[in-house]
């Protein structure tokens, strides 16, 4: 069975990087705290509640990919050239809705803890890869991203997003990982 997944247009190819124009989405959204793996897996838990019908109308909403977290909270700039840390240890964790819905059409979450929120159409750096989903793989390639970005002379326009496309029960090597990196949308 295909699992809907975000819309893009690639609009440059760079080896293993890509630049993608996404469409807008709505996503639905938790904020979590922990480290990067304990969050996505406490996130992923309130969110699937949601879709498998913890919502006012009761209704289930079809699973989409990806699974996407990126930093949230207050952030500090930092001596060494990594350029900046989380002071809290805050992730948002988000799946996308599926194209059908809009905002108005979405069932309302019963948990407060899970919000609604209209994304726009924005350009995204990418690199994909495959393995476990880990601190360290995900340090790893962001860190890759950026640096490419940087050698493009592109602006990040915003926080680093990791994507995850596959069930736990996926084996490691067939796994698709995504980082994604807002840039400015005047650049190709």
């Amino acid at each position: 069975m295909a699992t809907e997944e975000a819309t893009y247009k690639v609009v440059k190819k760079d080896n293993r990087f890509e630049i993608r124009d996404y469409a807008p989405q709505i996503l639905a959204e938790t904020l979590v705290q922990g480290d990067v793996e304990d969050a996505g897996n406490k996130a992923f838990k309130r969110l699937f509640r949601y879709i498998s019908g913890g919502n006012r109308s009761r209704d289930k909403v079809a699973m989409t990919a990806p699974v996407s977290q990126q930093p949230m909270g207050e952030k500090i700039k930092m001596t060494a050239p990594v350029g900046q840390q989380r002071v809290k240890e805050s992730w948002a964790v988000s799946f996308m809705m599926p194209a059908s819905y809009t905002l108005e059409t979405l069932p309302e979450p019963e948990d407060p803890k899970v919000t609604l929120r209209q994304v726009s159409a924005r350009r995204m750096a990418a690199i994909r890869y495959s393995g476990f989903w880990s601190e360290k793989g995900y340090l790893r390639y962001k860190l890759e991203l950026e640096s490419w970005i940087h050698e493009k002379g592109l602006t990040i326009v915003g926080d680093p997003i990791w994507a995850r496309y596959n069930p736990p029960f996926t084996p490691w090597f067939l796994r698709r990982n995504e980082i994604l990196i807002p840039v400015d949308t005047g650049t190709d």
